[in-house]
């Protein structure tokens, strides 16, 4: 593509050669190959735009950049902002494929993982070729490969686009972080549906206030053709009066979905009043934020014109999602369950929902992951005592901070209770200790983590996949 082809709709403040053939687009300087355009992005801790002489000398043809660079050897394009700019440049090289395939965004606090896997369920089901992006994986039907951020980089995410439409998707559904809607990743991308499960507190390391968290996720809304929305969160009023219509709202208290007569079993069961039908709904994972989850689902499929009884019907043997709820098989007495909870929503919600399968005691290993939203640390020491017989503090991800300094903020919301908690900051002794406490009926649930299978200390990152740990321990063997 030629470089004025390239830069259509972007905001450019400088004068170019149009005519450069560009082969590829990369923002790591790293990874530049002969006839690239290079982007210079300024990222948490590094600025792009200090390396762009490197970028140059890897063989980039043109550097597109918002501050000034000195660089030999290469056109450089001046641009208002790198990042608004990418997601454009990004969509103009691969073709705009979001056009070609339908395309449904979920975003939230909490569930947007199960919520999209549930869609990419019922619509492969259905005979459909439906690609995935999300926290845990990339997907393009039985094809997987795991994820680096829930939501990509605009350059990566068109990319993908492009092998998902080259590849035959009829739908491509994804998870849309706060994140990528405030640093522009899905700028350019052609939504069809809007999806909004909730919020609760989290990122606010980087968001800083509830606000700003709440406006970065409404841009999702202002994005897309048909909007979905949880009017039973305490913040929908504020997505149901910005979202673009038509609009379908679902919960349990109101909305144009709504559960009512929920039962727990061994999953979730209710009646689905919808248009003046009801339709019993039966959702193998337990707990009453999965009504949430499978009532998201339905109303999405619903607005694009699926029949609620053919939904229903695949949504009655959804086999879950890897750390979500998970029941790890291992042979015991006492059951173990592995869940991502890592906000105190998610770990009251977890909590919650195992509370109702426990027939004896209730006891939970969890920790806050460092470099993170300091202020919710206490809010889930208090939760995990309110709601566990017994808690074990321990470390999650500590990143660069100190694992105990971490600690001592989750003990401040403990307020005494000695005889319900445990300090062990090694995550793997602490899960060994609940293991061994464990009796016949009592439930192991282990917080955090989910469907990680690594834990990053200040300088490294080491295996850690809690399923292998749990079944090493039970079978007697060294971990």
């Amino acid at each position: 593509m030629i470089l004025r082809e390239l830069l259509d709709g972007v905001d450019v403040i400088s004068d170019y050669n149009g005519q450069i053939d560009i082969k590829g687009i990369k923002y790591d300087s790293r990874k530049v190959t002969s006839g690239d355009a290079f982007l210079c992005i300024k990222g948490f801790s590094v600025d792009g735009h200090r390396f762009a002489q490197e970028a140059v000398e890897n063989g980039a043809s043109v550097v597109i950049a918002q501050d000034d660079v000195a660089v030999d050897g290469a056109e450089v394009v001046m641009v208002r902002d790198t990042r608004i700019a990418m997601a454009r440049i990004a969509a103009n090289f691969y073709g705009h494929p979001s056009k070609d395939f339908v395309l449904i965004g979920v975003t939230g606090t909490n569930g947007k993982t199960t919520v999209t896997n549930i869609i990419r369920w019922v619509l492969r089901n259905l005979g459909y070729s439906v690609g995935l992006i999300g926290t845990i994986n990339i997907a393009m039907d039985d094809e997987e490969i795991p994820s680096i951020h829930t939501t990509p980089e605009s350059v990566d995410l068109q990319r993908i686009f492009k092998e998902m439409k080259d590849r035959g998707a009829h739908y491509v559904v994804m998870e849309v972080s706060s994140h990528s809607l405030a640093l522009h990743r899905v700028d350019q991308c052609d939504f069809d549906v809007a999806v909004f499960t909730n919020l609760t507190q989290d990122h606010l390391d980087f968001h800083k206030t509830m606000e700003e968290y709440m406006k970065a996720k409404m841009r999702l809304f202002k994005m897309t053709k048909k909007s979905i929305v949880n009017v039973d969160d305490d913040y929908s009023d504020f997505f149901v009066q910005q979202a673009n219509k038509p609009l379908y709202t679902y919960g349990i208290n109101g909305g144009d979905f709504r559960a009512r007569n929920v039962v727990m079993t061994n999953g979730v069961e209710f009646d689905l009043y919808h248009s003046g039908f009801i339709t019993p709904i039966k959702f193998p994972i337990p707990g009453k934020f999965s009504v949430y989850n499978a009532l998201a689902a339905i109303a999405t499929l619903s607005a694009l014109g699926f029949p609620v009884p053919n939904i229903a019907e695949s949504l009655s043997t959804f086999p879950g999602v890897k750390g979500r709820c998970e029941l790890v098989n291992c042979g015991t007495p006492y059951k173990v369950v592995i869940d991502y909870a890592h906000t105190p929503d998610g770990l009251e919600n977890i909590l919650k929902s195992v509370r109702e399968f426990t027939i004896n005691r209730l006891i939970v290993v969890f920790g806050c992951g460092g470099d993170r939203d300091k202020a919710k640390r206490p809010k889930m020491g208090e939760i995990a005592i309110r709601y566990a017989d017994y808690t074990i503090i321990t470390t999650d991800n500590p990143r660069s901070e100190d694992p105990q300094a971490i600690i001592s903020d989750i003990l401040k919301g403990i307020n005494g209770n000695e005889d319900k908690y445990k300090v062990i900051v090694d995550r793997k002794e602490a899960i060994k200790y609940a293991l061994g406490m464990a009796k016949e009926g009592d439930v192991v649930l282990l917080a955090g983590k989910g469907h990680e299978t690594y834990q990053i200390l200040r300088d490294k990152t080491i295996p850690f996949d809690e399923r292998e740990i749990v079944k090493s321990i039970v079978g007697g063997k060294n971990v």
